[in-house]
């Protein structure tokens, strides 16, 4: 299979252009479900086909990330 070169291609191709869909609600439930999966499971050949999950928990494992100051303002 070949990948398209951008996230957009790689949408319309694996998400929207192979089904039919009965209106855009069932688009609206598939997009996220779509996104959780090409940002979390999808195997990439430039990652040695680990997911971007597992990559960047192996970065954060291997760095030690600055903390981050949580700001809360009073309304």
């Amino acid at each position: 299979m070949r990948w398209p070169k951008n996230v957009n291609g790689g949408y319309k191709n694996e998400a929207i252009n192979d089904k039919e869909w009965e209106d855009e609600f069932e688009v609206e439930i598939a997009t996220p479900q779509w996104v959780s999966w090409w940002n979390e499971t999808r195997l990439h050949e430039a990652l040695g086909y680990r997911t971007p999950l597992e990559v960047e928990a192996g970065y954060c494992s291997q760095n030690q990330l600055p903390e981050i100051m949580e700001t809360r303002v009073n309304c």
